[in-house]
């Protein structure tokens, strides 16, 4: 696979696919919660605007309106920063949206698509760095969760949750990042991409930290280690068999988030490789600590304090191999 350096923006790939999106599907309705102009979807409120509802800043009202419109037939798409959204209304996500069930159909179709996710969001600091999203969300029955690495990513994920019943939450980077996909790359719920094959040990990242992973595995190659690299965006449902192949092939597994450590992305790989084919794994993210502020420019200063780096994934991949 090849890879560019070119850098683009995930909310308005996002924007601009919620807008394709209403022209196909008339139940498709956009919300906000007075964050739609950084969320790129308010272009989908000047196209259509009887199906646009920005709320204010009310996130719990957000989560049970987006419920309301989807029990009455519509696709809902609600969005907001990953602080507020899971961050102030765990309990009507879980209650309105994931617990109604009506015979074989799980949940509410509502689809909850953030973005500042993670450590990223720099400036804000670290009471608005959400690094605990991907724990509480995959926790919750019959809501699946998507870290997307780039605006391809985004693109076609969107497309595929709007035709596919049910809850999803879907977490955007606030910086942007490198194209790590081609636009032929076809995606699917519960399956995670092989984007290098190695046989020494497996690089598992998800979002922007994926860039790191193929970076790292690729000066691991100048040192004559040969690294498979995976880009796990569906986090929940996980790819229990690609990662328990890749854990048989490889004989260890080194983890990227840009995530607490506890219950994260990692966590999941480690649940389902002890269960199938135990092998060594070393999980890299925040390490059970908020972040702090920094300025755009600092955010790899920060990354460098939790280990966040291509540089750590490098390390840790050494320490498995040292130890096999």
């Amino acid at each position: 696979m090849t890879m560019t350096e070119q850098l683009t923006d995930m909310r308005t790939e996002y924007g601009k696919t919620l807008i394709e999106l209403g022209k196909e599907n008339p139940n498709v309705v956009v919300l906000g919660a007075d964050t739609t102009d950084s969320l790129k979807t308010a272009k989908f409120g000047e196209v259509y605007p009887e199906r646009f509802f920005n709320v204010g800043i009310a996130e719990a009202n957000l989560v049970t309106v987006a419920a309301g419109l989807a029990s009455a037939g519509k696709v809902a798409f609600a969005s907001t920063y990953a602080i507020f959204l899971p961050g102030r209304c765990v309990d009507q996500i879980r209650n309105a949206i994931a617990y109604p069930s009506r015979g074989d159909k799980k949940g509410l179709n509502v689809k909850l698509v953030v973005s500042h996710g993670g450590l990223s969001v720099g400036a804000d600091g670290g009471s608005h760095q959400q690094i605990e999203d991907i724990a509480i969300m995959r926790a919750i029955p019959n809501m699946r969760v998507l870290i997307p690495a780039d605006s391809v990513t985004v693109k076609k994920l969107t497309w595929i949750i709007s035709q596919q019943y049910g809850p999803f939450y879907m977490r955007m980077a606030r910086t942007k990042t490198p194209l790590i996909h081609q636009e032929s790359q076809e995606f699917e719920i519960g399956k995670g991409i092989t984007l290098r094959d190695g046989s020494d040990c497996t690089i598992a990242a998800c979002g922007i930290t994926v860039k790191m992973a193929l970076d790292a595995a690729e000066s691991l190659k100048q040192e004559g280690i040969s690294c498979r690299v995976i880009d796990g965006f569906s986090v929940k449902p996980i790819d229990a068999e690609l990662f328990e192949k890749a854990a048989r092939e490889t004989g260890g597994i080194v983890t990227c988030e840009e995530h607490n450590i506890l219950a994260g992305f990692g966590s999941a790989i480690a649940e389902v490789v002890s269960e199938r084919y135990p092998v060594p794994i070393k999980r890299i993210g925040a390490q059970d600590m908020f972040g702090e502020s920094a300025r755009d420019k600092e955010i790899p200063l920060l990354f460098e304090k939790h280990g966040i780096t291509s540089v750590n994934i490098a390390k840790k991949v050494k320490e498995i191999r040292s130890k096999s």
